[in-house]
């Protein structure tokens, strides 16, 4: 649940801001919690409390920037307060309050509802953030500058933007453990491997073997730096401090675990960094 402030200052347009409040609501609107969520009266006689499954917030440390690092989850409650985690998302003991923190919401906050994670973007914050004619003037910046395939020596090229989760025939595609970007091709398959992992011919690395897609959501960008990295091992591509950021950052999963995913398909991140370097090769005329 949001609730929006506005604060008026002399000779400005008022400032609004949302703030955050962890409720269920049953057929009348009204406020309602399961049997099993945490209750409690406050001190001013007020009653509080969380729900089953805990309503969690983690504001980023310098904004939403290419300067943004990691902050920690907390936990809202019913009237707004802010308390640390519970040991599990559904135990009825919470957690320890922590009445320095607010429940305002600022560029980059990350808001989970146990299954659904969702980014909150203040609009002032998209103003700095890439566009996406930006992000398509980069594709097309790479494509013009003809990447090729080391093996087949075809010139390889992103499809648009439109046509996400359609592999196109000029797709790049990138050796997970190396970061070396070919077109596709059967070279290094082992078969001893079931397929799934390959050797690159390159370096003689052995690992998986994916398509590389362009992350098309600019909102989750935090600079707009050239797609030069890709998220491992779902092959998403976007700028170096955009997927040093979001390898960082713990997303909950599940009662009581946390792992980094990529922001533009979730899936969990692996590797050593949840990131590789993308290594094109020219054309040679």
């Amino acid at each position: 649940m949001f609730s929006p402030d506005q604060e008026n200052h002399p000779s400005k347009a008022p400032v609004k801001y949302a703030r955050i409040y962890a409720a269920g609501f049953d057929s009348s609107k009204n406020i309602f919690l399961g049997e099993k969520a945490a209750k409690w009266k406050t001190s001013d006689g007020q009653m509080d409390g969380l729900t089953t499954n805990g309503v969690l917030v983690m504001h980023p440390r310098n904004g939403f920037t290419e300067d943004s690092k990691p902050g920690i989850w907390r936990e809202i409650s019913v009237c707004g307060n802010v308390f640390s985690l519970r040991e599990t998302r559904s135990a009825q003991q919470r957690g320890k309050m922590v009445e320095i923190e607010t429940n305002q919401l600022q560029d980059g906050s990350l808001i989970d509802l146990c299954g659904a994670t969702l980014l909150w973007r203040t609009a002032e914050g998209l103003s700095h953030t890439p566009t996406v004619k930006h992000l398509e003037a980069l594709r097309q910046e790479i494509n013009a500058a003809r990447p090729q395939c080391p093996v087949g020596f075809n010139t390889l090229a992103f499809p648009s933007m439109k046509r996400k989760d359609v592999v196109d025939e000029k797709q790049p595609w990138v050796y997970l453990n190396c970061g070396h970007v070919h077109g596709y091709h059967n070279w290094g398959n082992k078969e001893e491997r079931d397929g799934k992992d390959r050797e690159c011919p390159m370096c003689r690395s052995v690992g998986p073997y994916v398509p590389l897609w362009l992350g098309c959501e600019a909102g989750f960008y935090v600079d707009a730096g050239p797609p030069t990295h890709a998220f491992s091992p779902c092959g998403h591509v976007c700028s170096e401090k955009t997927t040093a950021y979001w390898s960082q950052i713990p997303l909950p999963h599940g009662t009581h675990t946390f792992h980094a995913a990529c922001p533009f398909c979730a899936h969990q991140l692996a590797g050593e960094q949840g990131y590789i370097r993308l290594i094109f090769q020219g054309p040679l005329d």
